[in-house]
């Protein structure tokens, strides 16, 4: 039998991890009928809290969590390398969670903060979507990696730090490059979600290009990966791509919001009997290592992740030490031009 958790309690009383923490260490600002409810929850379950690490001090610990969604993502590998590595130079320990699909990453962040006598977390990956009025409940510096400050909302700017390039401006640099090549009819390939994610910022990058330019954008050029897979991953890049070609949409070039996605997609096109760059231009971005090994080598927005996980770790402990309040660090990409787009010549 799995062990119960802080999050198993919450949701069994239907209130939030914080508000079953609160009973927990006595805090005094939780109802009578529902401190009843979530002890007798715990009664039942059987529950013990991390007593040990609810009753060190604070200053005793030595640890950072680092809080990821899409672990299987190699886009995070080297990030986590790098994090990794800083954190050891300050002679910390990580403790990485990997946050499921149908887990919010404030209820885990509370979690880990109280299991683990954290003194500060770093999210990958997610984060746009998380609440934050929960997440203001955390005693802990925070910082959002890769995770750009346009993507939180208005009330979570202030009480958060992020480390990023901006994902909408580089965007519409992407889409800027393809139309100087001449390509008008320009799909793209993002997620499908109503909140402010990567995918979303992308996407919104590309629109700008075409209101920039006065263009007519042709919304059915507008492709969404499917939910119910990992949304970046390389499968789900080539069957959005078969997709796309059943449908009859005519396009020359198209620009997936993530390298892993391009490359399903230049497979996709590849079994499909046709040619990139010469029937169908693809680009991507991330700059993954990958992407200078595929055959054609893809075109794609690099971003400087080694100086964005350098200076989140930095960041994280400027805060922690009291030399520095929540900042927003925004870096310049790279546009890397490939073998996998050309100038349109139809």
């Amino acid at each position: 039998m799995s062990k119960i958790t802080i999050v198993d309690v919450a949701k069994k009383c239907g209130v939030g991890v914080s508000t079953v923490s609160r009973v927990i260490n006595g805090h005094p600002d939780v109802s009578a009928k529902t401190r009843e409810k979530i002890m007798a929850v715990i009664r039942e379950t059987g529950f013990v809290p991390n007593d040990s690490a609810r009753n060190l001090k604070r200053t005793d610990a030595k640890c950072i969590g680092v809080l990821i969604k899409g672990v299987t993502n190699p886009f995070f590998s080297p990030v986590i390398d790098i994090i990794e590595q800083e954190i050891d130079k300050h002679k910390y320990a990580l403790v990485l969670r990997h946050v499921e699909d149908d887990q919010e990453e404030a209820d885990v962040a509370l979690e880990l903060e109280m299991e683990k006598r954290l003194r500060g977390i770093i999210f990958l990956g997610g984060g746009s979507e998380q609440s934050r009025i929960k997440l203001t409940e955390l005693k802990i510096p925070a910082v959002f990696s890769t995770i750009g400050a346009s993507s939180l909302e208005e009330d979570g700017r202030n009480a958060f730090s992020t480390v990023s390039v901006d994902d909408r401006l580089e965007a519409r640099h992407m889409t800027q490059y393809l139309m100087n090549l001449g390509h008008r009819n320009i799909a793209i390939i993002t997620e499908a979600m109503g909140r402010r994610s990567v995918g979303h910022l992308r996407l919104e990058g590309y629109m700008d290009a075409y209101l920039e330019r006065g263009m007519t954008l042709d919304e059915d050029l507008i492709f969404y990966v499917d939910q119910y897979m990992e949304h970046f991953s390389v499968e789900n890049g080539y069957r959005t791509m078969q997709r796309m070609l059943s449908a009859g949409k005519e396009f020359s070039a198209v620009f997936c919001v993530t390298d892993m996605l391009a490359v399903g997609a230049i497979r996709a096109i590849a079994d499909a009997g046709l040619k990139v760059p010469e029937d169908i231009s693809v680009c991507g971005f991330d700059g993954m290592e990958i992407g200078r090994y595929i055959n054609p080598r893809l075109t794609t927005i690099r971003q400087p992740l080694d100086q964005i996980s350098r200076e989140t770790v930095k960041l994280l402990f400027d805060i922690i030490e009291s030399r520095s309040s929540h900042r927003h660090i925004t870096f310049p990409a790279e546009l890397c031009v490939g073998e996998s787009t050309s100038r349109y010549a139809k």
